[in-house]
């Protein structure tokens, strides 16, 4: 378990820097009007993978911690409610970064079918940035650093 502990942990690192990139790629290239190319393509495609790599790694650790045994232990989800620390980790977490998955899907997804490279890169920017707001949000910050 401390090995999938390890890696989610550190990747996590590399999939907020591939994420960053994607979005401020993606929005100084809608606002500067340029040109969607292979790089740009690239970029999208590398944040929706590791993304989704954090992703698998997440749900495995979720299920080797077993905190559903904890849900037992505390007396329930209603008590696991009332704890901020135990709702964040069991709940509120996972859910945020499963739906920050799901918007950069969504907006890789969508810029695929654009034929020009505004609309492209407003997909991308869009999604992308709201996932990035949700990821930034949900980050155990008190664990990072």
């Amino acid at each position: 378990m401390e090995t999938v502990q390890f890696i989610h942990s550190y990747w996590a690192y590399l999939v907020l820097l591939v994420l960053i990139l994607a979005t401020f790629n993606a929005l100084i290239k809608f606002f500067g009007n340029k040109e969607f190319d292979a790089k740009d393509f690239r970029i999208s495609l590398f944040t929706l993978i590791t993304m989704h790599i954090q992703l698998l790694i997440g749900i495995v650790l979720f299920f080797l911690k077993d905190y559903f045994d904890t849900i037992k232990e505390v007396g329930g989800m209603g008590e696991v409610m009332k704890n901020s620390e135990l709702r964040n980790l069991i709940i509120e977490h996972p859910t945020t970064m499963i739906i920050a998955v799901a918007l950069v899907t969504i907006g890789y997804s969508k810029h695929k079918k654009k034929l020009t490279s505004k609309p492209k890169f407003k997909m991308l920017a869009i999604f992308y940035t709201i996932a990035l707001i949700l990821v930034l949000a949900k980050i155990p910050w008190d664990l990072w650093f």
